[in-house]
């Protein structure tokens, strides 16, 4: 049983959460400290020290190993020192401390917008509001 914070495509409901729907034993509610980036399709996180900097929400799940090596697969994560698109980091919750585990990370924007916010999935649904409304449309 493993510990992971999640706060994109891996939620319930978003496109990449399929990849580990079979592995999830449970599934609570968190949020850690950092800054979300919106990378078009998905977001990628920068977290803060404890203490400091923005809350994103998310969930923390318990996963199998299976699901684990899935998500490092996903995440393109290789190993401690590898040429990782994002690095696996051990977190703690920001309001429970007693929780605690893996996170997907990155360590600066790479030149990403900030996502005005602490969650994806609000970030996401403006965005396709946003793009749903025609250029007439004045609301």
């Amino acid at each position: 049983m493993i510990p992971v914070f999640v706060y994109g495509t891996l939620l319930e409901g978003e496109s990449n959460h399929h990849v580990i729907a079979s592995h999830i034993l449970s599934a609570r509610s968190g949020v850690v400290y950092g800054k979300l980036y919106d990378c078009g399709a998905y977001p990628a996180i920068v977290l803060a020290g404890y203490g400091d900097g923005d809350l994103v929400e998310g969930l923390w799940l318990v996963v199998t190993e299976e699901g684990l090596a899935r998500m490092d697969e996903l995440e393109e994560y290789y190993g401690p020192g590898m040429p990782n698109d994002y690095e696996r980091i051990w977190v703690r919750d920001a309001r429970q401390e007693e929780r605690e585990g893996w996170i997907y990370a990155w360590p600066d924007s790479r030149g990403c917008p900030a996502i005005a916010g602490r969650s994806w999935r609000w970030h996401r649904e403006g965005k396709q509001f946003e793009s749903e409304r025609s250029p007439a449309d004045p609301s």
